[in-house]
């Protein structure tokens, strides 16, 4: 009796082990699924903070602090200066071709038809692209078809040549550039967002003071075809740089609407800010288009009148660094609004500038309070919403500033030809230019509800 009773002992021990055990795996199987179901909870929880839309307002601290600084902000923003340099930089020197064309190539076509302005027009399909997170493609291709136009306008010999080239696809190439350019500081900074921006139009300042220089002198030695060559070559080593450092910060956006969203124009601020900007367009690049043009129309020796654009544009550089450090203490729209009106009262005096001195003063004066303007374009739109957001506002801005520069280099000419003399066309760049200033006003009145604060 004591072995049988052993042995129903030892199935006893035996069944409570297997039950033991398999009790055991249940548990950790449970606690596997639960740990494997915890990670992927935890995955969908950041990936949905990524890609979804939040129905309410973002905290700012949504995506964590901008850096305001640092190594790779700096190099972030060096890069778009540098891009601003070889893009918006070479299409300010657009005078000295004006100039090379009216007297060699194009003495029978009007080069105010030229379509440079169209470096503002994609902005509103790039801006969109950015926010969704493209940007290395758009700078790469956009610099390959800037350094092939080089390279094809030194082949160019007719009017179209030179139109397809430096117009349109020279144009929209810089266009796709600068988008992306301007969307890129209101991802690294903030509260130092205006010294960002006035350091990245430092590089378009730069390029309009060295391209025209280098641009006279390379044809007067190489001649145009080398001109244009050697021009390629500095463009491959500018955008270059560009494309390596440039680079947003934020994760993309999820946009689940419509691809051109327009409800930002229900908000006033943002309405009268796009109205004064095209407004301010079709005459702030007068000044700048015809001032060499003008000095020897009026007997200035023609080998001096062509650094007229160059002095407007190095005295620019003040204005674009001074005004962006300006605009971090008291408000862009702020430091905006009485750079603009100088720049009207200017452009009012530059057709009655008769002498090399008047022209010298007209050039300092005009350079650098267009180039408060110019450098903080962007800063009022980036404040009127989300970073997340910035490449459409921005974009959107830039488009309905691309109707302006579009058409007012060409009525400028018109009224140069239909009145053999620039005084007119100064009364109608001028009145855009106070019309603009009169909406800043209004822009600066409807952010703040009253004249008193910071905007």
């Amino acid at each position: 009796m004591s072995s049988v009773a052993q042995q129903e002992t030892r199935g006893r021990s035996a069944s409570a082990s297997t039950v033991n055990a398999a009790i055991s795996r249940r548990q950790s199987a449970d606690d596997l699924r639960d740990e494997k179901k915890s990670i992927d909870e935890e995955k969908q929880a950041v990936q949905s903070k990524i890609d979804d839309v939040p129905s309410e307002p973002v905290h700012p601290d949504y995506y964590g602090e901008h850096p305001d600084g640092g190594l790779r902000a700096w190099l972030a923003i060096s890069g778009c200066a540098v891009g601003a340099c070889a893009t918006f930089g070479l299409v300010n020197a657009w005078g000295v071709f004006q100039a090379y064309y009216q007297e060699n190539l194009l003495s029978d076509s009007s080069p105010s038809n030229m379509c440079y302005a169209l470096v503002f027009l994609p902005g509103l399909v790039v801006g969109r692209v950015f926010d969704m997170g493209w940007t290395k493609t758009p700078l790469g291709l956009a610099s390959a078809v800037i350094v092939a136009v080089c390279f094809l306008t030194a082949e160019c010999t007719k009017y179209w040549h030179f139109l397809l080239c430096q117009g349109f696809a020279l144009g929209l190439a810089c266009g796709v550039i600068f988008g992306v350019v301007m969307g890129c500081p209101a991802h690294w900074f903030k509260h130092r967002l205006g010294l960002a921006l006035g350091i990245m139009a430092l590089g378009s300042s730069l390029g309009g003071t060295c391209f025209p220089i280098a641009v006279r002198n390379l044809i007067d030695r190489v001649g145009f075809k080398w001109t244009m060559r050697i021009l390629g070559f500095i463009e491959i080593a500018l955008l270059a740089f560009q494309f390596a450092t440039v680079e947003r910060r934020l994760p993309p956006k999820k946009h689940t609407g419509p691809f051109f969203d327009l409800s930002a124009f229900k908000s006033p601020p943002f309405s009268l800010y796009c109205f004064s900007s095209f407004m301010a367009f079709l005459g702030i690049y007068t000044v700048l288009t015809y001032i060499d043009v003008s000095a020897e129309s009026k007997g200035i020796d023609p080998n001096f009148s062509f650094y007229l654009l160059a002095i407007a544009n190095a005295c620019s550089a003040v204005g674009r660094l001074s005004g962006g450090l300006l605009s971090d203490r008291i408000g862009p729209i702020t430091v905006m609004t009485p750079a603009t009106f100088v720049a009207g009262i200017l452009t009012y005096a530059w057709p009655f500038a008769d002498s090399v001195g008047a022209n010298i003063a007209v050039a300092i004066i005009y350079g650098g309070a267009s180039g408060v303007y110019v450098s903080l374009l962007a800063a009022p739109v980036v404040r009127m919403g989300q970073t997340q957001d910035v490449g459409m506002r921005v974009g959107m801005s830039m488009t309905v500033i691309a109707l302006g520069a579009v058409a007012g280099p060409p009525i400028s000419g018109a009224i140069t030809a239909a009145t053999g003399s620039y005084k007119l066309t100064g009364v109608y760049a001028g009145s855009t230019v106070m019309v603009a200033c009169c909406c800043l006003l209004a822009t600066r009145a409807a952010i703040l509800g009253g004249w008193r604060g910071k905007a």
